[in-house]
């Protein structure tokens, strides 16, 4: 697919409410920090968080990195994203066989952000939900390595 000079970039994960909003802040900060026009947005496949804010540990683990995550509203994901998204880059294999199944052929290709983004020796983005509140701080440093990545890539492009 052909990212256009302002590329749309829809980040996913379950409940939307830890890894994606996270990875959208911390991707419109940086973006935005190194020039790039950028649309971003974030959702889960899951519908149980729809309309809620982000999990209470991950705006504090953000906010002490200096991303704000209070704005954030979680939605689930639709068909009409694979259309109006240039990439769709979900969290975990789970999460990319639901997109799969939800856009079958049509749009925009879902794919694993973290392998995208050129970070290595690791696939998958790791839920911290169920995790200590030290899972959410290493959260946001995965989150600033693969958003790093990102935008170096979209250089390149």
């Amino acid at each position: 697919m052909n990212a256009s000079e302002n590329p749309s970039i829809l980040f996913v994960c379950l409940g939307n409410i830890c890894r994606s909003p996270l990875v959208e802040a911390v991707a419109r900060q940086r973006g935005a920090a190194a020039g790039l026009t950028l649309t971003l947005a974030s959702c889960g496949t899951g519908r149980w968080h729809v309309g809620k804010g982000a999990d209470p540990r991950m705006v504090r683990a953000a906010a002490d990195a200096g991303y704000d995550l209070s704005p954030h509203r979680a939605r689930q994901v639709q068909p009409s994203d694979f259309e109006q998204f240039d990439w769709v880059l979900a969290m975990d294999r789970d999460n990319l066989e639901a997109l799969e199944q939800l856009r079958r052929g049509r749009g925009a290709q879902a794919t694993l952000f973290l392998p995208w983004a050129g970070v290595t020796g690791l696939d998958e983005f790791p839920d911290p939900y169920f995790g200590t509140e030290h899972g959410f701080r290493d959260a946001v440093r995965l989150a600033e390595q693969g958003v790093d990545g990102l935008i170096a890539r979209l250089r390149r492009q």
